[in-house]
């Protein structure tokens, strides 16, 4: 059974680190962290894929702008294990997000929807929350 969460209302204003720390579930398909205004508009879609319709081993990030996505951007450093807690950190900036794997990898993807705010955090998947953290 996957875990679904939702934090609104957030303000969180550039410069703000969200870390999420949670525990993959056995035999973990995928799981999804975004970040943006609302569910129809994700300044970052965070979608790591175990093994989900021919991906194996990728993150995959997007955005979507009312209800439309963009295109994908994909990044093949996957340091992600089944039965395993990790803790994934974001740094919303102006102009991009910067997000820093368990291993310490970091890579940036762009604030497509010019984004002023964060004011929505939402957990799908195989992920089981333990820790949210705003700094």
């Amino acid at each position: 059974m996957s875990q679904d969460i939702h934090f609104e209302g957030l303000s969180l204003q550039p410069g703000v680190r969200v870390k999420v720390k949670g525990f993959i579930r056995a035999a973990a398909k995928l799981f999804r962290i975004n970040l943006g205004k609302d569910n129809l508009n994700i300044g970052l879609h965070f979608n790591p894929r175990f093994d989900f319709f021919g991906d194996h081993n990728v993150i995959v990030c997007n955005s979507l702008k009312n209800g439309n996505w963009g295109p994908e951007q994909r990044e093949y450093k996957f340091p992600f294990e089944d039965m395993r807690t990790v803790e994934v950190n974001f740094v919303f900036e102006e102009k991009q997000f910067r997000v820093t794997l368990p291993d310490g990898f970091e890579f940036t993807f762009p604030n497509r929807l010019e984004l002023e705010t964060i004011d929505f955090l939402s957990v799908h998947g195989d992920f089981y929350v333990r820790r949210v953290d705003f700094e």
